[in-house]
């Protein structure tokens, strides 16, 4: 159960807070009460026996009762609001750390939207549920009881009005709770598709505005926004249905202390004073039942929000190691995949008894066609999946074997997607190694041919990269990126299409940045353009999961095979754009070379 499960974590760890809280709140209803009690002395002594010395000293307690009911209330409102503060920050740091511990399958599983909305929502409904429960006890409980009590005290038959009206409204609230929740959970699911569309809108704005699709986004946002809506107001009738059964009870309880007091009074001469005292504690617990009355159904939404922050913290962290795996040594960096198995999907494999070394110092190059497994080889040497059958060495050593952090401090990884955190260019290169010095930063940048166009900004190293790096050009976010790997100094270079995106000028600045961080380390480079891995030490062609072919260029061209096939295509293509805009062409071997598709090819 959510809310006993709250109790004994949160509520536990906060009761010393939660105590004193209560200590406010039960000074707060004895006040109430006690302005209730009272009104029988203040009406005798006004209007029955009026008596100077009487009234003023019934002021002076109704004064005294007020003052320390206001600071009461002020104490339980600044220590429920620094507990319930605490409570969200203990919280949203365990949900983030959780977070982090899952692998990169839980996020192309959920979309970063709905991860988003449980991290804010489950948070704030662990405290939302605690804070509603305890000022129902506290407050509204405690209110209700002493005040029933005040009334019993002056006329036990007016006493059980009050005790028989809360039952009754509580019981005809209970069929309202279900309703809430199914209500409640149709529109966390409609709100998270309208934060996930205006997610991708902002996110993907040159997409939407280069394909005009702004009447498409428009609607399929507009009616998200209608779901969310409808929602909204049913939630907001089903809640309000608890008020109408309290106004109408309250009245009844009312009317009948009036007709019972009245006839007391006029007919058998009774004291006013107890009339007034008995209706006026009547009219301060109509608010604390009227609340009381709707705890269940407010503390649905409350509730609900609590069960995502719980069913994230209960979800498995594959990402996490198990206690006393130990950290690989710094390696030499000799990589190499024994008869790897994976894939993404049940019953799809990506790699089929994928065979592959990458030795110490050179560079291995894997091409082929998209979709053969490529990528996948360098998300399995990250750790970012673990291989289903099969191993993956490093140094000779089972990467599961040891921690991942380690296995992932070895190895520098610059993609043709440049991910840049939103904050200062010297942050961002920062972040190859977090701590490094000044001087340290400067020369990995120096290194990565990026200190001059950075010093030519107006800030320097302060300079604000924007969100995803969108205040720099693709080349400066890729050099930024290499600096950020020479920074890290990891033995291990892994290269995902690095200059695929980049113009020529850029590619050839970006180009003589990576030849010098590939000086010295183990590298493995995935490229579709040729040219630039024809002098790795290995070349590798990767098909259907498989490696079909290796040995370097001059050794795969004379083996007339599928590289030399790639090859040849991609020069023909390459030299008829060449004759397209006016380029002397290059002459191409009069041999025939087999084409991707199997075909032969005139190169």
């Amino acid at each position: 159960m959510v809310l006993r499960r709250l109790l004994l974590s949160d509520g536990r760890k906060h009761w010393r807070g939660y105590a004193l809280a209560f200590l406010f709140m039960g000074l707060m209803a004895a006040c109430t009460a006690g302005l209730a009690y009272l009104m029988n002395d203040a009406v005798n002594a006004i209007f029955v026996q009026p008596t100077p010395a009487a009234v003023w000293a019934v002021s002076g307690v109704v004064m005294a009762l007020s003052i320390i009911k206001g600071a009461s209330a002020y104490g339980q409102s600044i220590t429920m609001a620094r507990v319930g503060n605490r409570i969200v920050a203990d919280n949203q740091k365990r949900a983030f750390d959780q977070i982090l511990m899952q692998d990169a399958s839980y996020f192309s599983r959920h979309h970063t939207a709905e991860i988003s909305t449980r991290f804010t929502m489950g948070a704030n409904g662990a405290r939302g549920t605690l804070d509603l429960v305890v000022t129902s006890i506290g407050r509204d409980f405690l209110s209700l009881a002493m005040l029933a009590a005040v009334a019993f005290v002056q006329d036990p038959f007016l006493a059980v009005i009050a005790l028989v009206v809360m039952p009754a409204a509580v019981i005809g609230t209970r069929k309202l709770i279900k309703r809430a929740r199914s209500i409640f959970a149709t529109g966390f699911t409609s709100g998270v598709k309208l934060s996930s569309i205006a997610m991708e809108v902002f996110q993907g704005v040159r997409t939407v505005k280069a394909y005009t699709l702004e009447p498409e986004m428009r609607t399929r946002a507009h009616n998200f926004i209608d779901d969310v809506e409808v929602n909204a107001n049913r939630l907001v009738r089903t809640q309000a249905k608890s008020s109408p059964l309290m106004e109408t009870l309250g009245g009844l309880a009312i009317g009948g202390v009036i007709l019972y007091a009245g006839y007391n009074v006029i007919e058998l001469g009774r004291s006013p004073g107890q009339f007034f005292s008995v209706l006026t504690a009547l009219l301060l617990a109509y608010e604390p039942a009227k609340r009381l009355a709707r705890l269940h159904v407010e503390l649905v939404s409350h509730v609900m929000g609590a069960r995502m922050l719980f069913e994230l913290l209960d979800a498995p962290a594959p990402d996490q190691d198990a206690p006393g795996i130990p950290d690989m040594p710094r390696p030499r960096g000799q990589v190499e995949f024994r008869a790897v198995e994976f894939g993404y999907r049940p019953g799809e494999h990506v790699l089929r008894g994928l065979d592959l070394v990458a030795e110490p110092g050179q560079t291995t190059a894997l091409v082929g066609q998209s979709g053969g497994g490529k990528s996948t080889i360098i998300n399995l040497i990250e750790r970012f999946y673990d291989p289903q059958g099969g191993a993956v060495l490093i140094d000779g050593v089972d990467t599961r074997t040891v921690t991942r952090s380690s296995v992932r401090a070895s190895v520098a990884l610059v993609s043709q997607d440049v991910y840049l955190f939103s904050g200062s260019v010297r942050e961002n290169i920062g972040f190859g190694r977090p701590g490094a010095a000044e001087a340290d930063i400067i020369a990995a940048a120096r290194a990565a041919h990026a200190h001059d166009f950075i010093m030519g900004f107006e800030k320097g190293y302060d300079t604000a990269v924007g969100e995803h790096g969108t205040q720099l050009s693709g080349g400066q976010r890729q050099r930024i990126a290499i600096a950020r790997a020479f920074l890290k100094n990891a033995p291990i270079l892994l290269l995902d299409e690095a200059t695929a995106a980049l113009d020529s000028e850029s590619e050839a600045e970006v180009q003589k940045a990576l030849n010098e961080l590939q000086h010295a380390r183990t590298t493995i480079v995935i490229a579709h353009r040729l040219q630039t891995v024809v002098r790795a030490h290995r070349i590798c062609v990767v098909e259907h999961g498989r490696v079909v072919e290796s040995g370097t260029h001059e050794e795969l061209i004379a083996r007339r095979g599928r590289y030399y096939g790639f090859y040849y295509a991609q020069f023909a293509h390459e030299q008829g754009e060449g004759r397209a805009t006016g380029e002397p062409a290059m002459d191409a071997p009069a041999d025939t070379a087999p084409a991707p598709d199997g075909t032969r090819l005139r190169a």
